[in-house]
């Protein structure tokens, strides 16, 4: 890792910076669930910002929390994406839902992937994830996974 190039900011949780970098993306509900159209809104929207904002490798959204796998593209840092999805999406799930406020909790946490051992590993943990939640039998159908296999 080339910590000449490493920045570390820190709200509630740190975020550390590393151009070029892949990383492991969660964010949460800030109360209730998604059902299951608008997880497959919320799983539309980061697929349509792959190639424009970031290179998405997988992204897995469950009812109370989402994962991503990305690497930020030169002019987007990720504080950036990460207020664009979750603003977009929290906007117009409101709009649906008649609501109004916050549906993401504040922060997200982030961890620089440091390699293709530790991509995989996430790779398969966010994969499991409905599984272990009940709510599906077979992960590689339930409507929240993405994976970009040309990336991965």
């Amino acid at each position: 890792m080339d910590t000449e190039r490493l920045e570390i900011n820190r709200r509630q949780l740190p975020h550390w910076r590393l151009r070029g970098a892949t990383y492991l993306v969660t964010f949460r509900l800030s109360a209730g669930f998604l059902v299951e159209d608008e997880v497959l809104f919320v799983k539309q929207h980061i697929v349509s910002g792959h190639g424009r904002y970031y290179h998405l490798l997988a992204a897995q959204v469950m009812p109370d929390h989402v994962h991503l796998i990305l690497r930020p593209s030169e002019d987007f840092p990720l504080s950036r994406i990460m207020k664009g999805i979750k603003g977009v999406t929290a906007r117009r799930l409101n709009l649906v839902r008649g609501k109004k406020g916050s549906l993401w909790q504040d922060e997200y946490l982030d961890r620089i992937l440091r390699n293709e051992t530790e991509l995989r590993q996430k790779l398969k943990y966010m994969l499991a994830n409905p599984l272990k939640a009940n709510l599906c039998k077979d992960p590689w159908t339930y409507p929240g996974w993405y994976l970009n296999e040309e990336e991965s």
